[in-house]
C-alpha cells in the first residue's frame, strides 16, 4: 500500500467536502438539518437502534448530495451548451436527492413521533 497516496486521497476528499459545503445551497440546507435531527434526537434519547438509522440516513442524504454536485459538474464540463440530455442528467439526479430526503423525513417521523406523541398529547 501507497501510504502517501492514500493519505494524500483523504485530503482530496476533504477539498470535495469543503467545496461543496461553499457551494451547495442544498448541502448546506441538509447539514443544517443534520444538526437539528441531532440535537433533537439526543433530547428524546434514541434506542442505540434508533441512532444507527439517524446516523444512516443523514450521512446517506450526505452522500447524495455530494454525487448529484459531482454529475452536475461532468454534466456541465461534458455539456457547456444547453442540451436536453444533460437537463435530463442533472434532473434526474436532483430527483434521486428529493426522493431520498423524502424517505429519510418519513423515517424520522417514524421514530420520532410515538416518542413524541406522549408528551404531546
Amino acid at each position: 500500500m501507497d501510504i502517501p497516496k492514500f493519505i494524500k486521497s483523504f485530503k482530496y476528499a476533504s477539498h470535495g467536502i469543503l467545496h461543496v459545503i461553499k457551494s451547495e445551497q442544498n448541502f448546506r440546507f441538509h447539514l443544517l438539518a443534520a444538526v437539528i435531527v441531532f440535537i433533537v434526537s439526543i433530547i428524546t434519547e434514541l434506542s442505540r437502534f434508533e441512532w444507527i438509522i439517524i446516523i444512516m440516513l443523514i450521512s446517506g442524504m450526505f452522500m447524495i448530495e455530494l454525487v448529484n454536485a459531482s454529475i452536475e459538474r461532468v454534466v456541465d464540463l461534458a455539456s457547456p451548451d444547453y442540451h436536453q440530455l444533460a437537463l435530463q442528467a442533472k434532473d434526474l439526479a436532483a430527483g434521486a436527492c428529493l426522493v431520498y430526503a423524502i424517505c429519510s423525513a418519513i423515517v424520522g417521523l417514524i421514530i420520532f413521533i410515538p416518542k413524541w406523541w406522549g408528551i404531546l398529547f
